[in-house]
């Protein structure tokens, strides 16, 4: 293939390929699948990128439905078991044993390790393992100890109904999944980042788990909240089933102590007492709240003492905390896990219903394998019995081959076998000769039957929880409640929140100051006008001559425009000032009068009170907070050609409108003054 040239009048000249032999020129297959275009090099990375994600989705940081573990998670545990005794083990020697199924270092290893052991569940642990109230890191991996816990002995190992397949270096097996018998995902909970998803699963309580699993047995409805192990309150208002979307807000508990003494004595998940005095600490140095001193009393539970200066209020302290330190958290879940090797975004009810639905599937084919061990238990017992019961050995004393030892074994037994359940097996005649001859001498035919009839008591009782294998199922996780949920209660209270903001508890540590004919405003003018204290969070209002005005937040210095004649902080409840003003409409044009309430405005915008016409100018402006009128004394020019130079005007003849009225027309003459009459008495008193 040779490439030819293509012209095209005076466009860029281009090259086709066409057939040509003996040439060595590149493959138009090598330039990508289908010829798309792509370099091989490029191809190769996307192909490794995809193999890349794909592992680390299924394979590293999001857990399986089927048993709620990830793959370090579930090896750890299978390393455990494998090494198991009743003693502890060094976790350095479990994180080695590890690596013989994990291909990732010891310090993956050992992170996951301390996080299961913390939880408390499936790791009894001896030593230093850390303090997840505090913070403080478990001790190396060669000083700390761990063993299975009796609850995991109990619910999560079964060989008999475990899918094994080989490692990653194919020298050893491991479980696919382990038979878990117990929602582990989410009474562990799981946080895990892959590429392109997230993982968020919110740690569930015990006992709530499974009383919510027998409920969904006896078809009744159920509700699952998260339970943390640091306590706190909660509200799950928003809570979405654990779902992308949902929040929940979760706070700390105060205990007021003294007038001025509070003490935090549950934190928020997520939180450890030093970053939630680091974030108190900082909320003081900012002014938000106002502290005298703090101190970490923090041992088996958290105890965090705060001494409030004199003067300040326990109550409103409190509530500032929760606004401006981590006192309060939001808590976002995104409930991810793999089924079927895929990702599977449901809601954690769905996750409780095919949870419990696999543990009845395993709990079946359990009491199924049961079953066939017992049959054949009783088939050989019963064998074993008419073996030695009627002398069917003595028959084998004169045979000289194998093949004749099992021939005449057989004619023995055949007018017995109508009384056993199954054929007789070649390997049934194979285990009968292997019976030893003291066993034989010293053989008790009561015992015997004894032994058999236990055996089809249990084969019967067997049976019958598979009839009813729901209400064996609701026996099961029964028991695990009454045998393993003691001091497993709920410990983070579930409540409403009054939302509280920020500009309702910030405590007023600036004060504001205005330069009037200069139109700047701001807590840096301390040689200029004081106007009144206020926070960092507060909105100031300001009008000026011209008859504009705008709303901006308090700094240090901002322009708000020439010719200030009111300002002040605009707070919540503001929008309930009632404004009066008198302004000028253009150089000389009439005058209106109105009355208007601001609200719904937009930071820093600048608002127009007036028609909009060039040289207006505001006469009289006042602000009612407590929506009172006020009568006022309008003084015309001498000039003017009317009559009464000077009359009284009552705003309270006047509708109350919104900002972007024109108002009415109070005179057409030239305005010299306007003052309010109850200023004008007040004066004369």
């Amino acid at each position: 293939m040779s490439p030819r040239k293509k012209n095209k009048g005076n466009q860029q000249e281009s090259f086709d390929f066409e057939e040509s032999e003996g040439e060595n020129v590149p493959d138009k297959e090598n330039l990508g699948e289908a010829g798309d275009g792509k370099a091989p090099l490029a191809q190769s990375y996307q192909n490794w990128f995809l193999e890349y994600a794909s592992y680390v989705i299924l394979d590293r940081a999001v857990p399986a439905l089927e048993d709620g573990l990830k793959p370090v998670q579930r090896r750890i545990l299978h390393a455990l078991k494998e090494l198991d005794d009743g003693r502890y083990n060094k976790v350095a020697n479990v994180i080695g044993h590890s690596m013989r199924y994990h291909p990732h270092g010891d310090s993956s290893i050992y992170s996951a390790m301390v996080g299961m052991g913390q939880r408390n569940l499936l790791i009894d642990t001896q030593g230093n393992w850390g303090n997840t109230l505090t913070g403080d890191g478990a001790a190396a991996a060669r000083y700390i100890e761990a063993r299975l816990s009796p609850f995991a002995r109990e619910v999560v190992f079964n060989p008999k109904t475990t899918v094994w397949q080989a490692s990653y270096d194919g020298r050893n097996k491991e479980p696919v999944n382990l038979p878990v018998k117990f929602p582990l995902l989410l009474a562990e909970g799981c946080e895990g980042i892959a590429v392109g998803l997230a993982c968020k699963i919110l740690p569930h309580n015990f006992i709530e788990i499974l009383e919510a699993s027998i409920a969904y047995l006896q078809k009744e409805e159920f509700e699952l909240y998260p339970d943390f192990a640091t306590g706190g309150v909660m509200d799950a208002s928003n809570y979405n089933d654990g779902v992308r979307g949902g929040r929940i807000l979760v706070r700390a508990v105060f205990d007021i102590r003294s007038k001025y003494q509070i003490a935090i004595t549950e934190i928020p998940s997520g939180v450890t007492t030093s970053s939630l005095i680091d974030s108190i600490l900082l909320a003081n140095s900012k002014g938000k709240v106002k502290i005298k001193k703090i101190e970490d009393n923090t041992s088996e539970n958290a105890e965090i003492v705060i001494t409030l200066p004199t003067g300040a209020d326990a109550t409103a302290t409190i509530d500032a905390l929760y606004v401006f330190s981590d006192c309060q958290v939001s808590v976002s879940p995104n409930s991810c896990s793999i089924a079927n090797d895929q990702p599977t975004f449901i809601g954690v009810s769905e996750i409780l219903r095919q949870s419990t639905d696999r543990i009845r599937g395993l709990l079946k084919k359990e009491l199924e394998i049961k079953l066939r061990e017992l049959e054949e238990k009783w088939h050989f017992d019963s064998l074993e019995r008419i073996f030695i019961e009627e002398r069917i050995y003595r028959r084998i004393e004169e045979c000289e081959t194998w093949e004749s030892v099992i021939e005449e074994i057989h004619l023995g037994l055949e007018p017995f076998k109508k009384l056993l359940k199954r054929e007789v097996t070649d390997d049934d005649v194979a285990r009968l000769t292997e019976i030893r001859i003291k066993r034989i001498s010293k053989y008790n035919s009561f015992k015997a039957n004894e032994v058999i009839k236990t055996t089809e008591k249990e084969i019967r009782a067997t049976k019958r929880s598979l009839r009813k294998l729901t209400e064996f199922t609701i026996s099961y996780l029964q028991g695990l409640i009454d045998k393993y949920g003691k001091g497993r209660e709920r410990r983070t209270r579930i409540d409403s929140f009054v939302t509280i903001k920020a500009t309702e508890v910030a405590l007023p540590t600036e004060k504001l100051y205005v330069n009037r004919e200069d139109g700047f405003i701001g807590t840096g003018l301390k040689r200029d006008e004081f106007v009144e204290e206020c926070t960092q969070l507060d909105n100031i209002i300001c009008f000026c001559g011209d008859g504009t005005f705008r709303v901006s937040r308090v700094a240090e210095k901002v322009y708000m425009g020439q010719d200030i004649i009111h300002v002040a902080v605009w707070r919540k409840g503001d929008e309930e000032t009632i404004y009066d003003m008198v302004y000028r409409d253009g150089s000389r044009g009439d005058s209106y009068v109105k009355r208007f309430m601001v609200s719904g405005v937009t930071r820093d915008k600048v608002y127009d009170l007036t028609k909009g016409n060039k040289g207006s100018k505001v006469h009289y402006f006042r602000a009612n907070l407590d929506g009172a009128t006020r009568p006022i004394i309008v003084r015309l020019t001498q000039t003017s050609k009317a009559r009464t130079k000077e009359f009284e005007y009552d705003f309270g003849e006047l509708a109350i409108k919104g900002r972007g009225s024109n108002g009415n027309r109070l005179t057409k003459y030239a305005i010299k003054s306007v003052r309010s009459l109850f200023d004008t008495e007040m004066k004369r008193r």
